[in-house]
């Protein structure tokens, strides 16, 4: 079973926007059976999927604080055959503080996700909320893959820097050599020079990770996720589909098509 983790500490990088729509690919397109775990207390990747995430009795943070909970208590399905979802809400704002006298408590959610692949699930995709705090380490506990997507604005490199040094502190602290970051995804792509100057930064940095086809703006993928749909589900044939399939298609192992290493800035010429 896969588990991939989409985390940035900045908010505003388009993380949940990838997390959703990779999850909805890697179903549409390979068949695969997902659940998309959301730990933002924003819960917008439910929103994402059309679920009103407000009104549901429980959540995420009712399975990591209680017990009694089970998984299958918690999972809602999407109107996508084989993508699920484990909603968040603003109640996550609370799981610090709930767990605070648990001296596991950084292993709550890779212990309440172990029935996962028993109930037949292929992968799990993580939307972390926009911070590195006690829910972001618990998501790179349970997770071994992480998708980084970056914003190309003047602070972007930090933010990588440091999610970089946290996924490799909590790989070498929990022993855990599997966890590492398998892509960086430009995001917020405009043509200007400052952006291409951070892509040519960021193709120096992440040589082998870093994304073919950055993730430029597309007014079809904000109106997509107003009415609680994927891009594919609401704009197929949009360039914003096709944004987000050539990444999708990336993150799941697969070669970039019709680019090369430093060929970004071309392609998404062509896209954004």
């Amino acid at each position: 079973m896969r588990r991939i983790a989409f985390i940035n500490e900045k908010g505003g990088t388009c993380k949940t926007t990838l997390a959703v729509n990779t999850a909805a690919w890697l179903t549409r397109e390979r068949g695969l059976k997902v659940l998309l775990v959301d730990l933002d207390t924003q819960g917008h990747a439910g929103k994402s999927l059309g679920l009103d995430v407000r009104t549901l009795p429980r959540n995420v943070f009712h399975l990591l604080t209680e017990p009694d909970v089970r998984l299958e208590d918690v999972v809602r399905p999407s109107a996508i055959e084989g993508l699920s979802v484990l909603p968040s809400y603003k109640e996550m704002a609370d799981f610090p503080l709930a767990v605070a006298n648990d001296p596991r408590r950084a292993h709550r959610l890779a212990e309440r996700l172990a029935p996962a692949e028993a109930a037949g699930f292929d992968v799990l995709v993580f939307d972390a909320p926009p911070s590195m705090g006690l829910t972001t380490r618990n998501i790179l506990v349970a997770a071994t893959e992480v998708v980084v997507p970056v914003g190309l604005t003047y602070f972007a490199l930090d933010g990588c820097a440091e999610v970089a040094d946290t996924v490799r502190q909590v790989a070498e602290s929990e022993g855990r050599p599997e966890l590492r970051i398998t892509k960086v995804v430009p995001t917020l792509y405009r043509r200007t020079s400052l952006a291409t100057a951070i892509l040519e930064r960021l193709g120096a940095y992440f040589p082998d990770t870093l994304a073919a086809t950055p993730l430029g703006y597309n007014v079809k993928v904000d109106e997509a996720q107003s009415h609680g749909k994927t891009i594919w589900e609401y704009a197929p044939g949009s360039s914003g589909a096709k944004m987000l399939g050539a990444i999708a298609s990336e993150i799941y192992g697969e070669p970039a098509k019709g680019t090369r290493r430093g060929g970004a800035r071309k392609k998404a010429s062509r896209v954004a």
